[in-house]
């Protein structure tokens, strides 16, 4: 076995190259792209499943909101009842109708 120059040398011989082979570098720059873009996907999972959740809280906010509106709504209409007004003007101001000879007209 010869071991001079006209010997067949191999990826693992020494000296290393000093020069690295394109396919390396094309290599390495998909490596980067592909941990890049699995990165990327992450985020996007995190921001994706907050807002989610965000939405969620907001929806049943929303609804309690509604309740307590349609509740509201419903305890106007019980305050404002013409018969409960008429009962508390004659109890509490003593108001009551005019008699028809207590009425006057005036005219312009």
């Amino acid at each position: 076995m010869a071991q001079g120059r006209n010997a067949p040398s191999s990826a693992f011989d020494w000296p290393v190259r000093l020069f690295p082979s394109l396919s390396l570098i094309g290599n390495g720059v998909l490596l980067a792209l592909c941990l890049g873009s699995a990165l990327a996907v992450i985020a996007t999972s995190h921001l994706t499943r907050d807002q989610y959740a965000r939405l969620q809280q907001l929806e049943r906010e929303h609804q309690q909101l509604q309740t307590e509106w349609g509740q509201l709504l419903l305890e106007e209409g019980a305050w404002s009842s013409p018969a409960r007004i008429e009962r508390l003007a004659t109890q509490r101001l003593e108001m009551r109708l005019p008699e028809i000879d207590e009425v006057e007209v005036i005219r312009p």
